[in-house]
């Protein structure tokens, strides 16, 4: 309670405002007590239902009386309404604190005081609206006196002001006549339909809440809810409203980009005649499509319209056409040609339209070349370290510098290509000689040329062949290098036989047979009546006992050891000896071939 009180101290004195409502059966003026059979014959006779309501906007800090309930009552409630920062508080006639007194704030529970229990409840009150009540089955043996307290500030003078003002109203509403009723006869209440939330929507079946309140089923005017049965109180509290169609609309879609990205185009959008059929609960609404004349065809929003991103660039020319590349004969010229935008700039090429670009390449004729003799340069440097050498040139017949003419299509003389040059003497001079190459190795793809190479001692012109050792400190000239005539196109290539699958008795050997390019990429273009075969019959002889008996096989795959070409190992060969013998009478050379390659 410490927690409490120091909680209840920190709220400041203020505004408040407490609703209260009050109900109970209370015994008639004359004080005659219901088992007391010299006043009335029936139990019930003179009984008076009483209830009013509370409610005053500003209250100060402070016990404040509400109501008293005189001894004999019966079936007491009373319940706050909306739920506020008062506690209710009871007392007896004689000043004895039941609930709530002395600045204390009692639990929720169960009371026994004046002849009754009384019910305490004060619902949680983050999950629960509603407010705090008390209620007893009474009869009440002493009076009792309600307050609502708000103890804002401990240890402030109990306010006992009177209920002159407290709007409490007596009403009789029932006095029981009838001699045989029940002396435990008790209000009823039920639940009843008040009303219903705003639909929400006025058209297209949307929701709405209905309202129910607890009345009392007599006079139907409103009591605290806790008074009904919870179990009884509806839960199906939706239903649908405004079930109505909805008129149809134009639903307009975005426009599409501008067909052209400079000057005037066309832009795109769709427009749908749409019309609600459901308003959900989430503010999500449920369409469909219909005809377009229930959105009136006069009315409907067009669907292309102009556009213009910006004014289109332009080509423009910045410069006179250049000399042709050429003297005489066919060449080229050129321009310079750039996109200008509309402020002047230069831009990317793109900007402007393709198709309209002025040329900035054209052909030029000069007149006809002369066909010349055209010659490079001498070489700088003599082939001849010493002695006698040459220098080389190369000598061309063009006619417009760009074609390449055959030789005898000049006039006058071809230019020598070579000339003669000393070195000065050779004395005593080592050197290698070299002899011209030979012929190609293939008419046509990759082939070999040889030559033949010797070493020399040179003396003044005096030559003289000597051992090659002798050169061996200088540069060996090479002696082979590959060589192609011409493209051999696509042909066929193989590889080598596989080994007879079988020694005896005929078997087949295979072979992998390709169509090449001269890349030696894979081609289609081969002739196929060329194709080489990929297998062959092998050993059609027939086989023979074997002589030795101790020379068997001692394995089941012993054909696989002779075509991997492993019968030139001891072990093998004795493992597999009848195989490899068969193998090596059938095919002598192959194995000893195969020998000296391992």
């Amino acid at each position: 309670m410490a927690g409490l009180w120091q909680q209840l101290s920190s709220l400041r004195q203020g505004r408040a405002l407490a609703f209260l409502h009050f109900v109970c059966l209370l015994y008639p003026p004359s004080g005659a007590l219901p088992w007391d059979t010299k006043a009335s014959q029936s139990p019930m006779e003179g009984f008076e239902v009483v209830k009013g309501n509370f409610s005053r906007t500003f209250l100060h800090v402070g016990y404040h009386k509400i109501a008293e309930i005189p001894a004999g009552a019966r079936n007491i409630n009373i319940q706050e309404t909306i739920k506020s920062r008062n506690y209710l508080a009871l007392q007896t006639q004689t000043g004895v604190s039941i609930i709530n007194g002395n600045w204390v704030i009692d639990r929720p529970g169960t009371f026994t005081a004046v002849g009754t229990q009384l019910m305490y409840r004060r619902p949680n009150e983050i999950r629960s609206r509603n407010g705090e009540s008390i209620t007893a089955p009474g009869p009440l043996t002493e009076g009792l006196q309600v307050y609502t307290v708000d103890p804002s500030h401990p240890g402030e003078k109990v306010h006992q002001g009177d209920n002159a003002n407290n709007d409490i109203t007596i009403k009789p509403n029932h006095v029981a006549s009838d001699p045989s009723a029940n002396s435990d006869s008790r209000i009823t209440f039920t639940w009843t339909k008040t009303g219903h939330t705003e639909c929400s929507t006025t058209c297209g079946t949307g929701s709405r809440q209905a309202l129910w309140e607890c009345v009392e089923k007599d006079s139907q005017e409103t009591v605290p809810a806790d008074l009904c049965d919870p179990a009884l109180e509806p839960t199906n509290r939706e239903e649908e409203c405004n079930s109505q169609p909805c008129p149809a609309y134009w639903d307009v879609g975005e426009w599409s980009e501008c067909s052209r990205r400079c000057g005037p185009g066309a832009q795109h959008r769709q427009v749908i005649c749409r019309q609600v059929t459901h308003v959900h609960a989430n503010e999500t609404e449920s369409s469909v499509t219909v005809a377009p004349e229930l959105c009136g065809s006069s009315d409907k929003p067009v669907t292309k319209s102009t556009c213009q991103l910006k004014i289109c660039s332009q080509w423009e020319i910045r410069s006179e056409w250049s000399p042709c590349s050429v003297p005489c004969g066919v060449g080229q010229r050129s321009r310079e040609v750039v996109c200008l935008s509309n402020q002047g700039d230069v831009e990317e090429d793109e900007e402007c339209n393709m198709n309209l670009k002025p040329d900035t390449l054209q052909n030029c004729d000069m007149g006809a070349c002369a066909r010349s003799w055209f010659t490079s340069l001498w070489s700088q440097q003599c082939s001849a370290e010493c002695g006698r050498g040459n220098r080389t040139r190369t000598a061309v017949c063009l006619m417009d510098h760009v074609t390449d003419l055959p030789l005898d299509s000049c006039e006058g003389e071809r230019p020598p290509e070579v000339t003669f040059c000393d070195s000065g003497p050779c004395q005593n001079r080592l050197e290698w000689y070299t002899g011209p190459w030979g012929q190609c190795s293939a008419e046509c793809g990759n082939g070999t040329q040889t030559r033949s190479v010797a070493c020399i001692f040179n003396n003044n012109g005096q030559m003289e062949v000597v051992d090659e050792s002798k050169c061996s400190s200088l540069h060996q000239p090479i002696t082979a290098q590959t060589c192609r005539l011409k493209p051999c196109g696509v042909q066929w290539y193989v590889t080598d036989w596989s080994a007879c699958s079988r020694s005896c008795n005929g078997g087949y050997r295979v072979r992998e047979v390709r169509c090449l390019a001269d890349n030696i990429a894979p081609s289609e273009l081969c002739d196929p009546s060329l194709i080489p075969e990929s297998r062959e019959e092998c050993n059609k002889q027939p086989c023979v006992a074997e002589i030795n008996p101790s020379c068997s096989d001692q394995y089941h795959n012993c054909m696989v050891v002779v075509q991997a070409r492993l019968c030139i190992y001891h072990y093998y060969k004795n493992v597999c000896c009848a195989s490899c013998s068969r193998a090596q009478k059938t095919y002598p050379k192959a194995f000893q071939k195969n020998h000296i390659r391992r």
